[in-house]
């Protein structure tokens, strides 16, 4: 998801909550991206990109935006969508660029629907992923105009754990099918959900009441970063359940933080990368949500940085 620049209030505004005690950990410093020098290193048939960098270049001309990241040495994509084509009709643009899109952005549809559920997961077979990931949660949602002041009231813990129990729904008639299911991250799950007046964080609900047998998680860094919380502590408390990054990067505008190519701004991602062990156990997926017209240069800076970051 896209958002606009933020300025220092509405920052305050929209992550502030986030700064409170939980159970996932405390704010992390600010780190340049980089961490050179390591012996772990990322194999290439574990990068990927997500398409949603790219969907104006994909709207204009598929088969060509397709190619051209074939041609910047991607094997793997995420999907989030299929740009006016039918899944049969993408699988068939994404054969012919040489790519598999071995992961897609399926949102679980609300309230929960087994027999659309069942079609989203009989697209995800077609077009031949190995995950399907929600992309994100309706519980809050993100104003258009990027003003989050604009965020809806704080739900409730019991608002969070029914929609814990959607998941695993999920979760298991997509395990049934063969394939494992994700959770994406923004930053309104770090934020606080009341339960009795006790405020709780969202995310911790969502780790406690979700089965690890059927929900794993997608973890998007930049918004990770965005809400103060740190993946390496993330990755300690959930271990083996994060399967998925999001590398997206984060700078600073007068204060307030936006977004850029992976590698040029301000996360650790080498730091991170090595706290998650095996770079074989995951994948590692460029985005950019603001990339526009120059999302090709994004995804050429994006696959370069992961071939060459060392942990």
């Amino acid at each position: 998801m896209q958002h606009n620049a933020f300025d220092r209030r509405t920052l305050l505004a929209g992550a502030g909550a986030a700064v409170a005690a939980s159970a996932v950990g405390t704010s992390p410093a600010l780190a340049h991206g980089g961490g050179h020098g390591g012996s772990g290193r990322i194999p290439r048939e574990q990068i990927s990109i997500q398409l949603y960098t790219l969907r104006d270049l994909l709207a204009a001309d598929l088969e060509g935006t397709l190619a051209a990241l074939a041609r910047i040495g991607y094997r793997h994509v995420e999907h989030a969508g299929f740009h006016g084509r039918t899944a049969t009709q993408f699988r068939a643009a994404l054969d012919r660029a040489g790519l598999r899109a071995t992961s897609g952005h399926q949102g679980i549809p609300q309230p929960f629907d087994a027999a659309a559920w069942q079609a989203q997961i009989n697209d995800a077979l077609m077009i031949g992923q190995r995950y399907i990931v929600n992309p994100a949660s309706p519980i809050l949602f993100f104003p258009p105009d990027g003003d989050l002041s604009k965020l809806r009231s704080l739900p409730t813990a019991a608002a969070w754990r029914a929609y814990a129990a959607d998941l695993n729904r999920a979760g298991a008639m997509a395990r049934a099918a063969g394939l494992r299911f994700g959770y994406h991250n923004h930053f309104w799950e770090f934020t606080q959900a009341l339960e009795d007046d006790t405020p709780l964080v969202a995310y911790d609900i969502l780790i406690a009441e979700t089965d690890p047998r059927l929900v794993h998680f997608e973890v998007d860094l930049y918004w990770a970063w965005f809400a103060h919380r740190d993946p390496v502590q993330l990755l300690a408390y959930v271990g083996d359940r994060i399967r998925q990054f999001h590398v997206k990067d984060m700078r600073f505008v007068n204060h307030a933080p936006t977004f850029t190519d992976p590698g040029t701004g301000v996360i650790d991602f080498a730091r991170i990368f090595r706290a998650a062990g095996n770079p074989r156990r995951h994948e590692y997926i460029v985005e950019r949500d603001d990339a526009g017209a120059a999302a090709l240069t994004t995804a050429a800076v994006g696959f370069e940085f992961l071939s060459s970051v060392r942990f």
